[in-house]
């Protein structure tokens, strides 16, 4: 039996012309952590939009459960799909818990009234994930840039959602905050999730990816584990540049070496 809960068949995406992805197929299953990586401009971006269904494919479709998304409601796809865009921060100075109640509105949370327990409980749960108990009462204005990244990930945690799409979750974040965010991500798949997730960092895609894709030119240029997609030659002509393969703890760790 199929677990897969997010394809893309055929996808093409143009913008202003020119075309961004050309002929995808890829099916995302349960319980496993998907890292898209490769070179700046490849389309990395808008494969998650379009997973998200925020963009609309020049042609192809995507399909969540086997249903086009794009005959799905919005509640549907909130319901179902958590999305943690770029650098995601917020313009309002909220208090960090209301924010991350902000994940619960696919479950019918009225942020009008006192939310219902199970859903509070929700928001604890998310909150004691990313270590932000201890700034939750805070207006999110008065957070740091780090302390910032924890709710945002809290509010897509709270989600509690099938689907889990980050686009660089750890850009701009300190190593010892990098390996937390990439473990919660690995708890996510663990307890049921499909986690996409975007990275730039090739090491912690081939420590914290079951699979590993390799977008470039505009089209899926390596699919498969770490030591498949990250291989000497593959990732080399997909980045452009020279790579040292090293390996630690039996874990691929390319390193990017010269032009």
């Amino acid at each position: 039996m199929s677990t897969t809960a997010i394809a893309v068949r055929g996808l093409v995406s143009r913008r202003d012309h020119a075309v961004v992805l050309d002929g995808i197929d890829l099916a995302f299953e349960a319980n496993q952590v998907t890292a898209i990586v490769g070179p700046n401009g490849a389309g990395k971006t808008t494969l998650l939009r379009h997973l998200a269904g925020l963009d609309t494919p020049s042609a192809g479709e995507v399909e969540l459960r086997g249903q086009p998304l794009a005959s799905l409601g919005p509640a549907i796809r909130a319901w179902s799909i958590a999305y943690l865009p770029q650098a995601a921060s917020a313009y309002w100075p909220l208090r960090a818990r209301d924010l991350v109640a902000l994940g619960r509105l696919p479950h019918g949370v009225d942020l009008s009234r006192p939310i219902k327990t199970a859903d509070a409980e929700a928001v604890q749960r998310a909150l004691e994930r990313v270590d932000g108990v201890r700034f939750a009462d805070r207006p999110i204005d008065a957070l740091s840039q780090g302390e910032r990244a924890r709710v945002m990930m809290a509010r897509a945690l709270a989600t509690e959602a099938a689907i889990f799409l980050a686009d660089e979750p750890v850009a701009s974040l300190d190593p010892a905050y990098a390996l937390e965010t990439m473990t919660i991500l690995r708890a996510e798949a663990a307890r049921g999730a499909c986690v996409i997730v975007v990275l730039h960092d090739l090491g912690l895609a081939a420590r914290f990816a079951d699979r590993i894709v390799v977008l470039a030119n505009h089209k899926v240029a390596a699919d498969g584990t770490a030591d498949v997609a990250l291989a000497a030659g593959v990732i080399d002509a997909a980045y452009g540049v020279t790579f040292r393969h090293l390996t630690v703890d039996g874990v691929p760790q390319p390193v990017a070496w010269e032009r």
